[in-house]
Formats: C-alpha cells, sequence, structure tokens
C-alpha cells in the first residue's frame, strides 16, 4: 500500500464501472456514511468469497446503522457480476480491470502474475474518506473478522455522529429548542433521506 495511505489520510476518490457498467465515484456510493471498502483478489479466490460471505450478515446490520459497503477487483465486469451474484451480495462492486487504482495504490499481487490481482486489503473510511483502519489481507487471517468490523464501525460513528449520545444536556437542550441540526438525518427532508438509500 503506498505510504501516504494510513490512517488519519484522505483516501483517494476512484472512480470505477460498478457491476451493471455505471462509474461511480468512491465518495458517491459513501454519502456522508461510514464506508468498509474491500480491495478483494476477485471471484476465482476462495478467500475472497469466504470474505464476502462473512460480510453478507454484516451488510444487513450495516444497512440499519447507516454505514456503507462497497468491494473492488480487478475482475471485469462480467466476472464482478459472477463475483458478486456468487456470494449473494446486494452492495456495489466495482471494476479495476485496468488496474488503475491497483497501480496507483502500488498494490499489485507480484506473487501471482497468472491473475494479476490486487493484494487484498479492506479498509474502514470515515465520512470524506478519511482513513480510520487498514487491514492487509494477503494472508486471510490479516482480513478483519465481521467482529472487527462491527468494533471499528462503532468506533468511527461515535466519531462522526453527533446524536451519538442523545442523552448528553446538550443534546436534550438543542432538542427542546427545536434545533434538530445534530440529529440524524443532520436537515435532510425525509424525501433526501429515501433517496440516499438506494
Amino acid at each position: 500500500m503506498r505510504s501516504d495511505i494510513v490512517p488519519g489520510a484522505v483516501f483517494p476518490d476512484y472512480a470505477l464501472p460498478d457491476h451493471r457498467g455505471k462509474h461511480r465515484t468512491l465518495s458517491e456510493l459513501q454519502r456522508s456514511d461510514p464506508l468498509v471498502l474491500v480491495l478483494a483478489r476477485g471471484g476465482f479466490c476462495p478467500k475472497d468469497r469466504r470474505q464476502h460471505e462473512g460480510l453478507l450478515q454484516l451488510h444487513r446490520e450495516m444497512q440499519v446503522g447507516y454505514c456503507r459497503l462497497v468491494t473492488i477487483s480487478t475482475d471485469n465486469l462480467l466476472e464482478t457480476n459472477e463475483f458478486r451474484a456468487g456470494v449473494g451480495a446486494l452492495w456495489p462492486f466495482l471494476s479495476d480491470a485496468g488496474r488503475k487504482l491497483q497501480k496507483d495504490l502500488e498494490i499489485a499481487e507480484y506473487t501471482d502474475p497468472h491473475h494479476n490481482p490486487m493484494i487484498p486489503h479492506t479498509l474502514v473510511l470515515e465520512p470524506a474518506l478519511r482513513v480510520y483502519k487498514i487491514y492487509n489481507g494477503y494472508w486471510f487471517f490479516g482480513r478483519p473478522t465481521v467482529e472487527e468490523l462491527r468494533l471499528d464501525l462503532r468506533a468511527v460513528l461515535q466519531r462522526c455522529r453527533p446524536d451519538w449520545d442523545i442523552s448528553s444536556a446538550e443534546q436534550r437542550a438543542a432538542w427542546a429548542k427545536g434545533d434538530n441540526t445534530n440529529f440524524y438525518p443532520y436537515g435532510k427532508t425525509q424525501t433526501q433521506v429515501l433517496a440516499d438509500q438506494d
């Protein structure tokens, strides 16, 4: 991983085609929520498949917890769709078939010239693509467990949600005054919130 990609740094806002072929930026997919970003080897890899099977249940929790999940691999569009469907995922999968991200982040897995995948990493990103934690998954047990990601997301949410503790005196006083700017959805209308859930 490039030496400047460390906790506290801003992760690059890559634009890549999703599983439907539509170009999406990471910031567009993240919106204002925490994001777990999985940089995967690809659908051919049994370790990736097992990791993503574990993420299925967590993704259901992330949806109700207002967090996002994105997978990027070097698979082409057809392989990306097969990978996503094969594990039953409902979150966006992006294709880096041109190895743009792989080269830019300096994570080419040189030990597998046949597939030329990325060295797998999982990143937990705070809003605005700020890096909170990076896991190197070249070895399977270097990848985060579902429980580790839950703990990371709890820590990130405590940092980025002003209404994490609504029992505080400040939050109660603001609510009593009718000031809901520091309460989710932070000034958005119900229509805007629903539009963000696609």
